[in-house]
């Protein structure tokens, strides 16, 4: 049952996607209104703010023509190099310049934009499944960094971190989820993942969502349980924590909760000591309503083992956004993840997309920086096109490749939806032949086919490029896992050549 203010925050979304080309208008028009007369726009706009001028005259730009920009002001400038309003501090990116995290400006409109977006998108999922916050508690794997101070003194942080340093969030931290903040900013990452486990085990009759960021974490957090289930039933039974976890907060935030459980340590011990993991997250919390962890994009090669892990509970990929930009929201969280389309928010930013050209045969090539391409409105792009996204924000970034290739797979009301299709430029090569993220997915997919009716899955794979011999080659590792775990049989090496032959089969096709 939807509460009220999910109620208000569902019409927010019919009013931002019916009027999502007015909406767009106004939000390039404040931006540029408020930033014409800083150093980086005067240049091209000469105080100007009409869109045209905009269009026509402000290059379509990566971080590294941004970057001596940002760099000043890291370094103890004013923001109004690029931004009138005071900076208050940096988002880490996940890529890196020369070596270098990339830092994205951030301030308070920043930060009120992700507040409002974290209401926004978990209605669809509240709409589905109930208003978790009123249910009980969830347990998510939060993993916080140490914060960057710049020779300015603006703190830098990665996205996650700066939301678990809000105040907001460790004031209802302890209603909501299962983790302490202690183990969350534990400086042993597997010191704290444990006992984030262990309190999650705990309170299992109270958790009613499993998550993290990402599905790759999910994983890693089931299989540290499938690796240390005894130890942690132990520490459930005696009520005293494991002598190797030393970080002082951790065994803090431990002594205020533990107590001896043997009831509890034998229920979870007899679930995990079964012949096979199939379903497990269902058996060990019984009231968890789905997961919820972004499985789209490189993450979609974890799902098949996390439905294995899951059976039944729907996994739920809330969210696209990035530290450049907040983008969009699952409308339909009970879509498979192969089939998640986020509807984009015209409020977030302002939207532009380079078209790419999409080959018949599903593969995409990247246009040149060089060829004088027009960029596509928010409201303007076809179904069925792929688009490289370029955003214009209100914390400095103009015009600026993002680097995700998106493909257009529908609208809802006059707001498109996109499916993640791969970054950009993440290709193996060999000599003339180039493989992008999405052909090896593909290759990959139809290869490890082969396993499934054999009792196998493919947990992971990674690759390289080996041009040691010649021809040049693709090299790739698989983890491969029985699903009945230690009881199962072995692998026919014969099985492992089929599925190399599949492979160049498919990169042929490609």
């Amino acid at each position: 049952m939807a509460t009220n203010g999910c109620e208000g925050r569902w019409k927010m979304i019919e009013e931002l996607t019916t009027n999502a080309e007015q909406i767009q208008d106004e939000v390039l028009g404040e931006i540029l209104s408020r930033n014409a007369g800083t150093e980086y726009l005067r240049g091209y706009l000469h105080g100007q703010t009409e869109k045209q001028l905009f269009k026509k005259n402000v290059p379509i730009v990566t971080y590294e023509d941004l970057k001596p920009y940002i760099d000043r002001i890291a370094n103890g400038e004013t923001s109004d190099i690029l931004l009138a309003e005071p900076i208050t501090g940096f988002f880490l990116s996940s890529g890196t310049s020369g070596g270098q995290p990339k830092l994205m400006p951030v301030t308070a409109e920043v930060a009120n934009k992700w507040e409002l977006f974290r209401g926004l998108y978990e209605s669809p999922a509240i709409k589905h499944f109930g208003d978790i916050n009123q249910a009980g508690k969830r347990l998510e794997l939060m993993f916080g960094r140490p914060e960057i101070e710049t020779p300015s003194g603006l703190k830098a942080a990665s996205v996650s971190t700066s939301i678990y340093n809000e105040c907001n969030f460790r004031t209802i931290l302890s209603k909501l989820y299962t983790s302490p903040i202690e183990t969350i900013f534990c400086p042993d990452p597997n010191q704290g993942l444990y006992c984030q486990l262990l309190f999650g085990l705990i309170q299992r009759d109270e958790v009613v969502k499993v998550g993290s960021v990402f599905a790759s974490t999910v994983l890693r957090g089931i299989k540290f349980v499938e690796n240390h289930w005894q130890e942690l039933c132990y520490d459930i039974k005696t009520g005293q924590l494991s002598d190797w976890i030393t970080d002082s907060g951790c065994r803090n935030a431990a002594s205020l909760v533990m107590k001896p459980n043997p009831e509890q340590a034998d229920l979870i011990e007899t679930i995990c000591n079964c012949k096979s993991w199939e379903g497990i997250i269902r058996k060990l919390w019984p009231k968890a309503r789905y997961i919820g962890c972004i499985c789209t994009g490189i993450m979609r090669q974890y799902t098949t083992e996390l439905e294995f892990y899951s059976r039944g509970l729907p996994l739920v990929s809330d969210l696209y956004a990035c530290s450049e930009a907040i983008c969009g929201i699952n409308l339909e969280p009970l879509r498979k993840p192969c089939d998640v389309s986020y509807t984009f928010l015209p409020n977030m930013a302002y939207f532009e997309f380079l078209p790419v050209k999409n080959e018949g045969d599903g593969s995409i090539e990247m246009k040149s920086n060089n060829e004088d391409t027009e960029l596509v409105d928010l409201v303007n792009v076809k179904a069925g096109q792929c688009y490289e996204l370029v955003v214009t924000t209100c914390a400095g970034l103009y015009r600026y490749k993002v680097g995700d290739v998106l493909m257009v797979s529908g609208f809802y009301n006059n707001a498109p939806q996109f499916q993640f299709v791969e970054r950009k430029n993440v290709i193996l090569s060999v000599d003339q032949e180039k493989t992008s993220e999405t052909d090896l997915f593909k290759a990959v997919t139809e290869a490890k086919a082969l396993l499934d009716p054999l009792g196998f899955i493919l947990t992971e794979y990674t690759s390289y490029v080996d041009t040691s011999s010649a021809p040049g080659h693709y090299v790739l590792f698989w983890e491969i896992k029985g699903k009945e775990g230690k009881h199962c049989k072995e692998l026919d090496p014969k099985i492992m050549v089929e599925c190399c032959s599949r492979m160049d089969d498919a990169e042929s096709r490609i």
